[in-house]
């Protein structure tokens, strides 16, 4: 899981979004990114707003806690999550 970094405050995570899906999920590590499946289009910020919603629901965490870093319109995408360790943010994600 080499897509997780301590930062200041908390981490971050890369994540690699495919937009259109069937339903929202975890798909699990790709490479060094985590693979997250949204129903959302990528268009007007959607899969972006659908993103940060869908984890802050799936780690338990305000909407505020979470912050998208870089990839506002690409698939790869790096979200700071604040307040947490990188195991932590682990272990609720394999849950």
């Amino acid at each position: 899981m080499g897509g997780i970094k301590e930062v200041e405050g908390g981490v971050q995570i890369k994540i690699r979004v495919q937009p259109r899906a069937s339903k929202n999920e975890v798909v699990g590590w790709m490479d060094d990114s985590l693979k997250v499946r949204l129903t959302a289009p990528p268009v007007e910020g959607e899969a972006n707003a659908l993103l940060l919603k869908y984890l802050a629901e799936r780690l338990g965490v305000p909407r505020s806690s979470l912050q998208l870093v870089s990839g506002l319109s690409s698939r790869s995408k790096v979200v700071k999550v604040q307040g947490m360790t990188g195991e932590e943010l682990a272990r609720r994600l394999t849950c």
